[in-house]
């Protein structure tokens, strides 16, 4: 898959080239020096690296090759001082997200330093210059000041590619939408400002789309899926066969518009299925396989989540939808769960997931097979995404555990306990304060430094509650 490639970076490697005449053979040396941190990078990135860029003709050039190249991001390296102004026109042009990492050949001075040693490790006052004047033509970029050894270059590197590839994959996102929830006032955007600041169309469909594409589900095809789903769960005794093939027809149908449309992600209000008249359930197992092959969803409406949940695969590899629904102020947590969707994969490893004939009559509906599990228990992310007007989005974050904590017994959906660094109290009050969604993205790990570097690189405010 495209999300599975390592990201590839073109290295804008600065100097002046004034400095030749002055030390000759440090374009040389330079040159030696970026390709042996390049190649200690060689496991986060594939790099294009012609050569150093020595005045701002280079600098365009080179600029304007990896946008042709269609790469996923630009490193700046400053090998000795470089202008700032040099740089500001080929990143008017550039359509590339952009990060400077200041690391140098040397990282303590020596005693017998000559002017050579000095020069060659003064790159800090070149990315000065240079992230001045980026900050000042409104130009966003990533940094990063720090060693070259230890791993710190090294992740942060990674974080950024990951980041820059997700950039570029929101660029070309298509979001399917089928109906909303009348009155939720939380997951109204502008669909114009979403295309013109972070990337994602918005696609209006109908119920009547997805049916068109439920009705080419083959008896074979059902089977087929039905028993790979045994392996998968723990199935109700219970359930009827044919509830479990009319939810197996309805996710293969839905993954087939998907695919059909190449959308990224969906969102479908549930009472479309019951208005139709043509459906005798709704599609909670439909949204949880999808999830769990990577697909954003959010329900309602929602596109901005289902868009969020999208880039959060492509940033992080997985992620989950779910809602706060109570505070639990004993645990110093917060209960999240939805309507009975949730992404399976998240899933804790000591335990099949149980597939429920649950009873829930929404939309005057019959039972709908439902997964029921809690995610694995450890460091947590959850986050929403608010238009506060015009071009202005703000993600609102919060880095936290997930308990252990998975016996409920009359909880019929997918849950967990989320606890907040902050702690709950702090935390839910801040969501408020800075308007978190009611519907968020869940992120199993700890993502913030790669969820920073994707807001500083749109442009996104982001705040940490």
């Amino acid at each position: 898959m495209e999300m599975n490639r390592k990201p590839r970076l073109g290295v804008l490697a600065l100097m002046l080239e004034a400095y030749e005449p002055l030390f000759p053979g440090i374009t040389a040396q330079q040159t030696a020096y970026v390709q042996e941190v390049l190649a200690s990078l060689q496991d986060t990135a594939d790099f294009t690296f012609p050569k150093i860029a020595l005045n701002r003709s280079d600098i365009e050039k080179l600029t304007a090759a990896y946008n042709a190249a269609d790469l996923d991001g630009i490193l700046i390296l400053l090998c000795s001082y470089s202008p700032g102004q040099y740089l500001i026109r080929a990143m008017q042009r550039n359509h590339l997200p952009l990060a400077l990492a200041l690391v140098q050949p040397d990282e303590t001075v020596g005693d017998d330093f000559e002017e050579l040693e000095l020069t060659v490790n003064q790159g800090i006052h070149g990315s000065q210059d240079n992230a001045n004047a980026l900050l000042r033509a409104g130009i966003p970029c990533a940094f990063f000041a720090g060693s070259r050894f230890g791993g710190e270059l090294s992740k942060f590197v990674s974080d950024f590619g990951a980041a820059a590839k997700t950039v570029r994959a929101l660029q070309k996102m298509k979001i399917g939408i089928i109906g909303k929830l009348p009155g939720m006032g939380d997951v109204i955007t502008d669909d114009m400002a979403v295309y013109k600041k972070i990337g994602p169309e918005f696609v209006y469909d109908s119920i009547g789309t997805v049916t068109k594409f439920c009705d080419t589900v083959t008896p074979e095809e059902v089977a087929q899926r039905v028993a790979a789903e045994r392996e998968i769960f723990d199935v109700d005794p219970q359930m009827p066969d044919e509830r479990h093939a009319e939810a197996v027809r309805m996710y293969i149908g839905i993954r087939r518009y998907l695919e059909a449309n190449g959308y990224s992600g969906y969102t479908i209000h549930f009472d479309e299925f019951g208005a139709d008249g043509r459906y005798t359930q709704l599609p909670l197992l439909a949204a949880s396989s999808l999830m769990a092959d990577g697909y954003g969803y959010a329900a309602e409406g929602d596109a901005t989540t289902a868009m969020l949940m999208a880039a959060m695969v492509q940033l992080w590899g997985e992620a989950n939808f779910s809602e706060m629904y109570m505070m639990d102020l004993k645990r110093e947590a917060i209960l999240l769960c939805h309507a009975g969707e949730g992404n399976y994969a998240t899933a804790r490893k000591d335990r099949k997931p149980f597939l429920m004939d649950r009873v829930f009559n929404e939309g005057g509906l019959s039972n709908p097979p439902t997964p029921i599990f809690a995610p694995e228990p450890g460091p947590a992310c959850v986050m929403s995404l608010v238009h506060t007007g015009g071009d202005h989005f703000r993600l609102v974050f919060s880095k936290g555990q997930i308990l252990d904590k998975c016996d409920l017994r009359k909880c019929d959906m997918p849950y967990m306990f989320f606890r907040p660094d902050s702690g709950v109290r702090q935390c839910v009050k801040s969501w408020l304060e800075q308007g978190g969604t009611h519907h968020e993205t869940v992120v199993l790990g700890d993502c913030s430094d790669r969820v920073r570097l994707l807001c500083r690189l749109i442009g996104i405010e982001f705040v940490s509650v």
